[in-house]
C-alpha cells in the first residue's frame, strides 16, 4: 500500500505541475507576444524550456517529470492549436538530437557490456514484447474507432519503442530492484532488436500503408 501512495503522489504531482507550468506559461507567452516581446526564435526556446521546467519542478517536489511533461505537452498542444507545429519545430529538432545521443551511448557503453549475457530465451521474449504483447493491446484499444486494419496493424508495430524502455531500465538499476541486471539485460536485448526491425522496416510499411490511405 506504502508503494500504492507514493505512485498514486507521483503522478499527482506531476499532474498538477505539469497543468499548472504550461497553462502559467502560455498565458505569459500570449502576453509578451501581444507586447510585442517575442520574436519567433524565443517563442521556439520558451517551448523548450518549459518542458524541462516541467519536468524539473515535478522530479524536485518526488512527482513524476515524465507525466509532468506529457500532460503539460498535451494542455499546450490543445491551447495553441494550429500554431502547435510552428511552435514545436526546436524542441522536435532538439528531441531527435538528444535521442540520437541516447542511442549512441546506449550502444556503445550497454551491449558491449551485457551482450555476453544474451540467452535465446531473453530473444524469444523479445520478439514476443514487440508483436503479441504490445500489438495485441494497441489494437484492441482502436477498437471502434473506424481505423482501418492496416492502420492498427501500423500503430501497433510503431508504438512505443526503445526510448522510454532504456529510461525505465535505467532507474530499476539506481533503485537496486531485485534481479535488476536481469532486468535490464532483458531490456537491452529487446530494444536492440527493435532498433534494427523497425528501423529496417519504418520506411516501406510507411511508404505502404500511405499509397493505401490515399485511395
Amino acid at each position: 500500500m506504502a508503494g500504492l501512495k507514493l505512485v498514486v503522489q507521483a503522478l499527482g504531482i506531476g499532474l498538477v505541475v505539469g497543468l499548472g507550468l504550461t497553462a502559467a506559461a502560455a498565458w505569459a507567452m500570449r502576453w509578451c507576444r501581444d507586447q510585442g516581446w517575442l520574436t519567433e526564435i524565443w517563442k521556439q526556446v520558451t517551448v523548450v524550456a518549459l518542458a524541462i521546467a516541467c519536468f524539473a519542478v515535478a522530479q524536485s517536489l518526488h512527482g513524476s517529470g515524465y507525466i509532468a511533461a506529457f500532460v503539460g505537452g498535451l494542455l499546450f498542444g490543445s491551447m495553441a492549436k494550429k500554431a502547435t507545429h510552428r511552435l514545436v519545430l526546436a524542441s522536435e529538432g532538439l528531441a531527435e538530437t538528444l535521442a540520437l545521443l541516447t542511442w549512441f551511448i546506449f550502444g556503445a557503453a550497454v551491449i558491449g557490456r551485457y551482450i555476453e549475457f544474451f540467452t535465446w530465451e531473453m530473444l524469444v521474449y523479445a520478439v514476443l514484447s514487440l508483436t503479441v504483447i504490445r500489438m495485441l493491446p494497441i489494437f484492441v484499444s482502436l477498437a471502434g474507432t473506424g481505423q482501418s486494419l492496416e492502420s492498427k496493424l501500423f500503430l501497433g508495430w510503431f508504438g512505443p519503442r526503445g526510448l522510454a524502455s532504456i529510461v525505465f531500465a535505467i532507474i530499476v538499476l539506481e533503485k537496486g530492484v531485485a534481479e535488476s541486471k536481469f532486468i535490464a539485460t532483458v531490456v537491452a536485448v529487446t530494444v536492440i532488436l527493435s532498433l534494427v526491425a523497425h528501423g529496417v522496416s519504418a520506411n516501406p510499411l510507411a511508404s505502404l500503408i500511405g499509397q493505401k490511405e490515399s485511395k
